[in-house]
């Protein structure tokens, strides 16, 4: 099984998110699903397949979820060695042709969130500054061709 990595506050908004799922949004369709099968004839019934597409929608995601919790492997910000770029961490980063400064925090696929700066340990950046030092420069092989950065800062 594939390792989900989380931080603890990761883990707690997939924990209410998961619940709300399973809480409110389950009898919902579920409830939908009923009015729905009032309405006589299930085989030009648009409501009652637009309920069932949508209960088996849920139930996927509710299954995702449990899985990548019941996978989950929490990040220990207190275990994170900052002189090498890992997950958890921020790492501030330069690229030469851009003329600019990034900061990204590393996390696991779960919890990636690229347009706020986080980015996930499989992803073409993230995977090829995992184990890299401050200063070194990184080779990242992107869709757009191989890019060059420069590892400017760690922390926790």
């Amino acid at each position: 099984m594939e390792k989900h990595y989380l931080t603890p506050e990761g883990k707690k908004q997939l924990e209410e998110k998961l619940n709300f799922y399973k809480t409110v949004k389950r009898p919902d369709v579920v409830k939908r699903i009923g009015i729905a099968r009032e309405f006589g004839d299930l085989s030009e019934n648009s409501e009652y397949d637009a309920a069932k597409d949508e209960q088996a929608q849920i139930e996927a995601e509710i299954n995702e979820m449990e899985n990548i919790l019941l996978n989950a492997e929490i990040i220990d910000k207190k275990k994170i060695n900052s002189d090498v770029v890992s997950i958890g961490c921020k790492v501030k980063i330069y690229d030469e042709e851009f003329d600019e400064e990034v900061e990204y925090r590393i996390s696991g696929s779960s919890e990636s969130d690229p347009r706020n700066g986080i980015i996930s340990n499989v992803s073409p950046v993230g995977s090829a500054l995992i184990g890299h030092k401050v200063g070194e420069i990184v080779k990242v092989n992107t869709p757009d061709g191989e890019t060059e950065y420069k590892i400017v800062s760690i922390n926790i």
